[in-house]
């Protein structure tokens, strides 16, 4: 079912601080969806690395804002990355206890658990979005093309982990966004799909 537009005004210190950004850095030369997301991304994160350690693909993006638009169930990997998007319903099933009782069974985490869990009632044509947690990355990536996503937003945080679910995922040819480096984190990632659900929308001037 197709998904009604997101409603949504935007803040002056929101405008302001996108005329910040663009006075430091030049994001005009970026695909359109590209740059939404990588200027969110920088926005949410007061972080300008982003511009460069991003990974992005065009077309990947527009065939996730398509599938969003169209009503795409979304896949979080952390309550603290499902608090981001708050525009549309998402999965996130960390705290269900079938979720526990799966991560005793297999020994896994309980990030990877619910991803498991949230992948086989999402179907095809989700959009995951993973912000906290490599193992959760790492566990979709088991699925691979299996889950058929639409668009995987593979951005964990961390040491351990978290370079390496990235650089596998861009391996695995799913149609993704990740970045080169250990950051990452919840806000990122919400930011980035955020990005995605406000595509219709008129941008910042």
């Amino acid at each position: 079912m197709k998904e009604p537009p997101v409603n949504r005004a935007i803040h002056p210190i929101e405008r302001e601080s996108y005329e910040i950004l663009r006075a430091r850095l030049d994001t005009s030369g970026l695909p359109r969806l590209t740059r939404a997301v990588t200027e969110r991304v920088i926005h949410s994160s007061a972080d300008p690395g982003y511009l460069i350690d991003l990974v992005a693909d065009e077309d990947a993006l527009a065939a996730g804002a398509e599938a969003l638009a169209a009503g795409a169930p979304i896949v979080v990997d952390s309550a603290m990355t499902a608090a981001g998007i708050t525009s549309r319903p998402v999965s996130c099933l960390i705290g269900d206890p079938l979720t526990a009782d799966l991560a005793r069974r297999e020994q896994i985490t309980r990030s990877a658990a619910g991803l498991r869990l949230a992948c086989a009632q999402a179907g095809p044509g989700a959009v995951y979005v993973i912000g906290t947690a490599p193992t959760a990355l790492t566990e979709l990536l088991t699925l691979g093309i299996g889950a058929s996503p639409a668009l995987v937003i593979g951005l964990p945080v961390g040491f351990v982990g978290a370079v390496e679910s990235k650089t596998a995922l861009r391996a695995s040819g799913l149609p993704s966004l990740s970045n080169r480096s250990e950051k990452g984190g919840a806000a990122v990632a919400a930011a980035a799909v955020n990005a995605l659900l406000y595509a219709g929308l008129p941008e910042i001037a």
